[in-house]
């Protein structure tokens, strides 16, 4: 059939066109390139550093996984193809997050400080947002903008997972954020959808849905993504660009278009120092089709932007631009920056209704308020012994930001957020927990989120034995059947916790603990 793209005789199952374009590009690299497709994929894992020590989260992961360091960042590791850290407790704890490890290097290439805003603008499934988390320690701000809403919803769910509380997910076209938060944030990162070339490893999906215009028309689009961006970003600010393909269109072809229309960015040359990044390929300026520099200005500075291939490294296909965007003193006497936006979004076609309410915690539920209070003089441990004797004093869950309530959901939102009113969120911060009429009910991401050691009362299971897969499934569990408590003659609410680590919520009573583990969860 003439009409049906076929696959490559030299390598089953990936496009003839797609290698037709990587023969001529890498030429003599090529069959080094091609042979990379007969290895396995690359499997990684990184630990969270919002639950620990790294040093101590390794050692306790090396006592089930085959590790191997990730030469770009502290916190990554090459898992072995035997291990399964998806099904392991851990990870229902939140110790790591299953992430491909070229794409770690994304986030070590922004060098997020704690206390900067952070931008993660196409956020979904999390590993750069959960990353970025990490990296702040709960200082500053991260907002995690994901436009697909199912998407968005997994996304929410892998933050609370990794025990972050700075964090507001949101649902928005980058162009509302763009009106809503310009030149908010010290950091951003775009990893744009992309035709995905660099994950033809991985996903075959992928591989088998592509097609030979697929570049330029995600080209089109991350041009876009990018325009909001900078719109966003403060002057001095750093932006982060990344895609997973090989695609020149995608790459070295979209921020040569940006650069064009935004004089005040440039691509910073300092990324090249960062760990790991010198087994990175250079940009290759010659690929992008129509280029209109002159080799010798293009060539210096693509150098400073990088392109991961699978048979240089032990990694799947990715690229990476690091751009600056330069203070105002920074540019010529008179040289006005004029940035225009198509089809902005005005605040009155913002979708969303005014429900939150400030001010204090439960204006409208006074009983509300003290089960809250309550809750906090018996879960949180004191400095010197002393109760908190308001659910603002309670430091473990409060640091800083400020009660939020959304109909009966309690939540802490970030210091410095924006008001939100009108806005598609579905995180404005750490999930505290629910008022069902005169009892606070608290929250899985608030389980995940404290430590044991700032909680009164906990119940400890082991990593290997049978009692913690009969929590995670959601069964009831008896003391006597060798619960390590705390407390053995406590009730109430009890952080459940494997090998130490938190792990979610049960009701303790009689020696009877009833299981809080979220239903939709549940390991069947």
């Amino acid at each position: 059939m003439e009409g049906i793209e076929r696959k490559s005789e030299e390598q089953p199952g990936l496009p003839k066109a797609f290698v037709c374009r990587m023969k001529e590009w890498l030429s003599e690299e090529y069959p080094l390139f091609l042979a990379s497709y007969q290895e396995p994929r690359t499997q990684g894992l990184r630990l969270n550093g919002l639950k620990g020590d790294l040093a101590a989260l390794e050692k306790v992961c090396r006592l089930w996984f085959h590790l191997e360091p990730v030469p770009w960042t502290e916190c990554g590791f090459y898992y072995g193809e035997e291990d399964r850290p998806g099904k392991h407790p851990y990870h229902e704890a939140g110790l790591y997050y299953i992430q491909e490890p070229s794409a770690m290097a994304v986030v070590e290439a922004l060098g997020v400080e704690p206390g900067d805003r952070v931008l993660d603008l196409c956020a979904a499934p999390g590993g750069k947002s959960t990353q970025i988390a990490a990296r702040l320690q709960g200082k500053g701000l991260l907002v995690s903008n994901e436009i697909h809403p199912a998407r968005a919803k997994i996304l929410s769910q892998n933050i609370e997972r990794m025990g972050a509380a700075n964090v507001v997910v949101m649902n928005h076209d980058a162009q509302v954020l763009a009106q809503w938060l310009p030149g908010f944030f010290d950091k951003i990162v775009v990893d744009a959808p992309c035709s995905g070339e660099g994950m033809f490893r991985k996903e075959p999906k992928v591989r088998d849905e592509w097609n030979p215009d697929a570049p330029l028309q995600c080209s089109l689009r991350q041009q876009e993504i990018l325009a909001c961006a900078a719109l966003m970003l403060k002057p001095g600010g750093r932006l982060v660009y990344s895609t997973c393909t090989f695609a020149p269109e995608e790459n070295e072809g979209t921020i040569e278009a940006f650069l064009e229309k935004h004089s005040d960015f440039l691509i910073e040359d300092s990324a090249k120092q960062r760990r790991g990044f010198a087994e990175f390929g250079p940009g290759k300026p010659e690929w992008i089709p129509g280029g209109k520099r002159k080799e010798n200005q293009r060539d210096q500075k693509w150098q400073e932007t990088f392109r991961l291939w699978p048979h240089q490294i032990r990694g799947e296909g990715h690229y990476l631009a690091v751009l600056g965007k330069k203070n105002i003193s920074e540019d010529k006497p008179g040289d006005e920056i004029k940035i225009s936006m198509k089809n902005r979004v005005t605040a009155a076609q913002t979708p969303g209704k005014k429900r939150e309410k400030r001010g204090l915690l439960c204006r409208d539920n006074p009983e509300g308020e003290k089960a809250f209070t309550r809750f906090c003089q018996e879960m949180f441990a004191a400095e010197n012994g002393k109760r908190q004797d308001k659910p603002q004093e309670a430091e473990e869950i409060h640091d800083g930001g400020s009660y939020l309530l959304f109909g009966d959901q309690l939540y802490v939102i970030p210091e410095g957020l924006p008001d939100i009113r009108g806005k598609k969120i579905l995180r404005p911060g750490l999930h505290l927990g629910s008022f069902k009429k005169n009892r606070f009910e608290p929250s899985h991401a608030l389980a995940l989120h404290v430590k044991r050691e700032q909680v009164n009362q906990w119940a400890n299971l082991d990593s290997q034995g049978e009692l913690v897969i009969r929590y995670l499934k959601g069964e009831t569990l008896m003391a006597e059947d060798g619960v390590e408590l705390s407390h053995p003659d406590a009730s109430g609410w009890i952080l459940v916790t494997v090998d130490g680590y938190s792990l979610g919520w049960a009701k303790l009573a009689g020696g009877r603990l009833k299981n809080h583990y979220p239903k939709g969860l549940r390991w069947v």
